[in-house]
């Protein structure tokens, strides 16, 4: 009898653990700051048993040093759609488009990452991907040239295509997965040559940092990968005693008792030497900065309620403290950000009893639903403890926040333009796929695992409970 497949979950875990390796490699730097990640970790799990006790029963204890997620940028329809396709052998579907455009930034952007609570406790990692929008390059000439550049180049080996191809007929035998996952590897790497002469790299970096990132290299080079930190606050300190230049703020909404949504950080990227190839053939030397290391704390998934009061009151941060290119007045930001959350309940219970954040729902097996003459609401086994909700973690990603990380690793200094320019249509079109809506996946969790739970406590569940009545 022939062993079973590996699963995609195996697969994508082999790739993100070889793609780690290859960055801590790559960036000696980060493979410092996961080390600090560590000791902070390590800190916060002494000091509170009870978190620690949490994530054992969650089994997030055992992935706490597992990268979350890594950034790649792509030039071209036929890269961003292949990739998809390389993406969905690790089980790593398109979730949410993201419109970067609104801090200046000319790309459009999905996450492709696992779909469902099992799929993410096997291996978390997700990949957020970035196009570039040849149709926001201010520069026309500059354009034409990003795009013959594009044009010659091919970011996948003959081998990995080929792969792809085999999957897509069967599923794969275990060393076939192995080799696949060091091909697609190699999709992914540094290479310090860039393909283009010093006048072009110039050109196009002056017409936008990131162009130059994408079109001057042989890949869509891993640009960053993202650690998990317990207290976001306490590394991003310690990352300035360190020495390691983090960015100036934090990242997505204030401390707060209760997290929402994604709070990220990093330190800011370093010139590495590039060699560029001139006109004449000669080889020079120059500098390049793009890649860099980051953390994220994550908190509960808002409904399209809360993530309207989010923005609201984020955009009113903005407006009320400008937040300087340089950092220079964080302070007074996050001063801001502090006082204008103080609008947005800080609790489990009200964030889910307003329907501001999504639950997962769980029986009290030894509680029972009880006696009872009349069907009872949510809120009735909730009171009386046969019914446990806890805030449904968000795996998705903010634009405004992964905006302000581009432009800080970017060295992109000039004044951040918010103008909405969204093209989810074209983006898709290129994609080759529709995006999955991020909400919507959300809501079918927290509906499952209520049916589930009333099933268990021997309700009749043949008429779905409706949430918006019964809270």
């Amino acid at each position: 009898m022939s062993d079973p497949p590996p699963s995609a979950d195996a697969i994508r875990a082999m790739f993100a653990s070889a793609i780690s390796d290859m960055y801590q490699a790559e960036a000696p730097q980060y493979r410092a700051m996961k080390a600090l990640v560590a000791e902070v970790n390590g800190r916060c799990l002494a000091n509170d048993p009870q978190l620690k006790q949490r994530l054992l029963e969650s089994g997030e204890f055992e992935r706490l040093d597992v990268e979350r997620h890594g950034a790649i940028r792509v030039g071209t329809a036929e890269e961003l759609s292949t990739l998809r396709r390389l993406f969905a052998i690790m089980g790593m579907a398109p979730v949410g488009y993201y419109d970067l455009s609104i801090a200046g930034i000319p790309v459009h952007s999905t996450a492709f990452r696992p779909i469902g609570e099992s799929a993410m406790r096997a291996s978390p990692f997700r990949i957020f991907c970035s196009l570039l929008r040849p149709d926001l390059i201010p520069d026309a000439q500059a354009g034409e040239i990003a795009a013959k550049v594009l044009a010659r180049r091919d970011i996948f080996t003959p081998r990995c295509r080929r792969l792809i191809d085999i999957f897509e007929t069967r599923s794969f035998n275990d060393e076939e997965a192995r080799e696949f996952v060091v091909e697609a590897g190699k999709t992914f790497r540094w290479s310090g040559q860039a393909t283009v002469s010093s006048a072009i790299y110039q050109r196009l970096h002056s017409t936008h940092p990131l162009l130059a990132d994408i079109v001057c290299f042989k890949g869509p080079h891993i640009n960053h990968l993202t650690l998990h930190a317990l207290d976001i606050d306490a590394v991003h300190a310690a990352m300035s005693a360190h020495g390691m230049n983090p960015k100036a703020i934090i990242e997505g909404p204030p401390r707060r008792r209760c997290p929402i949504l994604l709070r990220q950080t990093s330190f800011k990227a370093r010139a590495e030497p590039v060699e560029f190839i001139e006109e004449d053939g000669r080889r020079a030397t120059g500098a390049h900065a793009a890649r860099f290391g980051e953390i994220e704390q994550r908190g509960a998934a808002l409904t399209a309620s809360g993530r309207a009061l989010y923005d609201r009151l984020l955009a009113e941060a903005q407006t009320e403290v400008a937040l300087a290119t340089d950092g220079a007045n964080a302070h007074a930001f996050n001063e801001a950000l502090t006082r204008r959350f103080a609008a947005f309940p800080d609790d489990d219970e009200t964030l889910r009893r307003e329907k501001l954040a999504f639950s997962r729902y769980s029986p009290v097996a030894e509680a029972g639903a009880g006696e009872t003459a009349s069907r009872p609401s949510i809120d009735d086994l909730l009171q009386r403890g046969a019914l446990r909700a806890e805030p449904i973690l968000y795996e998705d990603f903010l634009p405004v926040s992964a905006a302000g990380i581009f432009r800080s690793n970017l060295g992109d200094q000039r004044a951040e333009q918010f103008i909405e320019r969204a093209d989810r249509r074209a983006f898709e079109a290129a994609l080759g796929a529709p995006v999955l809506d991020e909400f919507a996946l959300y809501q079918e969790a927290e509906l499952r695992s209520l049916a589930t739970s009333l099933e268990s406590l021997g309700l009749d569940v043949s008429q779905p409970f409706d949430l918006e009545k019964t809270q």
